[in-house]
């Protein structure tokens, strides 16, 4: 055009020239950089960061034309087995697909792969779910079978990894019965066994999770252990009053709060223990019964030992007429009782006035004795008889119940009274006319006070028969 207007004689202006060639060219720039609007709304944030846009499967260079994006496409549905069957055609770049697919999430996957050709305005998707038999069984099939050949192959990875967990768990077993290295490292046979049992099941859970590791499965490791960790959870609410009951055993085993045969008042239950298991204190009760006590019980409960101290005090109270000096029964007491050779000097005994009635006096006596060498019951009742037959021999008067009887109206009270009463009072010691024909006979014996090993014999003999561990250590000291 510009040979042509220079021929014609037509100048072209310079400056109208150059005003082309700068536009030719910012057009070819144009197309040749695509663009990308972006419309940006009030109050939008700008991403810090690109998002890579999804690739695209270009169908040839080019321009893609509706026959190419059909053959693209079609072509890669036949590659795929479940959209063999699936039927493409694409009019002015709108996708239809027609056909049967295996399942619904097959249909969604053939519909974003053809979103994803170059060139495509929308897809229809009109693919329906093969309901045939045959055909929805045949991908089981094939996948139950390629399951069973690699379970084939693997085989000799399984044995190994089997191998593996046995090793491991066998060595932990061996181990956990190695008792005398437990008994050193914990002299407490309870704490023993729970170390010896907390080792086996370290070790097996050592050999499980390198046997998973073998065959690739670490994976199900985290699974079984997530959900054993939940079902422990709530099997620990559960058992809950179980697992007091346990650690409280451990606790009880590691205080030693008695001994086999100890007499104790656990709460209010009295008893000679026979032995402490891992969840009961078996108590055989004074009148010769068995009495399982739950650990946790024990534990939480008030314990009374008579047995921790050798020396034991007894006492009891005797009345005296309401006449009579009580600091001269009180020395008459004490001198028959520091008579009595099985009642220690150290601590001494004592009385006390515990009470004035309105017709006596009770005074209460205290002894100690030393319960290795006397038997606590006999020595109580050797020093109430001794302290009541000094009483009657030094003329004090004992309490008795009077009682008042009238038979008619013709019967004065008060004469039947005193008769009753000089014919009470005819023995009475400090009465001077009485005979010496009135006077108790005395046996003066000394009382058999020696212990009584009936209930030791019994227990002893129960833990001989019974042959249930005990977990109580004589060589611990008690608590």
């Amino acid at each position: 055009m510009i040979r042509t207007d220079i021929r014609t004689g037509s100048k072209l202006d310079l400056k109208s020239l150059l005003i082309l060639i700068v536009t030719a060219v910012y057009l070819s720039g144009i197309s040749a950089t695509p663009a990308v609007a972006q419309i940006e709304l009030p109050g939008a944030e700008t991403p810090s960061e690109p998002v890579d846009p999804e690739p695209v499967i270009e169908a040839q260079p080019g321009s893609p034309t509706d026959e190419e994006i059909e053959q693209r496409i079609q072509g890669i549905f036949n590659e795929i087995n479940a959209l063999k069957k699936a039927r493409v055609t694409v009019d002015a770049g709108v996708v239809s697909m027609t056909g049967e697919v295996p399942t619904l999430a097959d249909a969604d996957r053939a519909e974003s792969i053809a979103a994803r050709v170059a060139g495509v305005v929308t897809v229809e998707n009109a693919l329906e779910r093969n309901l045939n038999v045959a055909d929805n069984l045949e991908p089981v099939t094939e996948k139950l079978k390629s399951n069973f050949v690699k379970l084939l192959k693997s085989l000799p990875l399984i044995g190994i990894a089997l191998l593996i967990f046995a090793l491991f768990w066998l060595f932990g077993r061996l181990l956990s019965r190695w008792a005398g290295l437990w008994r050193r490292i914990s002299p407490n046979v309870f704490m023993a066994e729970l170390i010896a049992t907390s080792v086996r099941i370290i070790f097996i859970l050592i050999g499980l999770i390198i046997a998973l590791d073998v065959l690739q499965a670490t994976a199900l490791m985290g699974a079984i252990l997530g959900g054993a960790g939940v079902l422990g959870l709530a099997i620990g609410f559960a058992i809950r009053d179980t697992v007091d009951n346990y650690i409280s055993s451990i606790m009880l085993s590691i205080r030693q709060p008695f001994r086999a045969n100890d007499h104790v008042v656990i709460g209010d239950r009295e008893g000679r223990v026979i032995r402490l298991t891992s969840r009961a204190t078996i108590l055989m009760t004074l009148d010769g019964n068995h009495m399982r006590i739950p650990n946790s019980t024990v534990f939480k409960a008030e314990i009374l030992n008579y047995t921790t101290n050798p020396e034991r005090r007894f006492d009891f109270e005797m009345g005296i007429d309401a006449d009579d000096d009580p600091g001269a029964a009180m020395k008459a007491g004490l001198q028959a009782l520091r008579g009595l050779g099985f009642v220690l000097d150290e601590p001494s005994a004592g009385a006390r006035i515990q009470q004035v009635g309105d017709s006596n006096i009770v005074i209460r006596f205290l002894g100690w004795i030393d319960q290795t060498q006397t038997d606590f019951y006999k020595a109580r009742s050797a020093a109430i008889r001794a302290v009541k037959n000094i009483l009657e021999d030094e003329g004090f008067g004992l309490p008795e119940p009077i009682y008042r009887l009238r038979f008619d109206g013709r019967s004065d009270p008060l004469e039947i009274a005193r008769s009753s009463k000089s014919r009470d009072t005819a023995g009475d010691p400090r009465d001077p006319l009485k005979t010496e024909a009135a006077k108790p006979v005395r046996n003066n014996a000394p009382e058999d006070v020696s212990i009584d090993d009936d209930m030791s014999k019994m227990v002893a003999k129960e833990r001989a028969d019974a042959g249930e561990q005990d977990i109580l250590d004589s060589n611990r000291p008690r608590e």
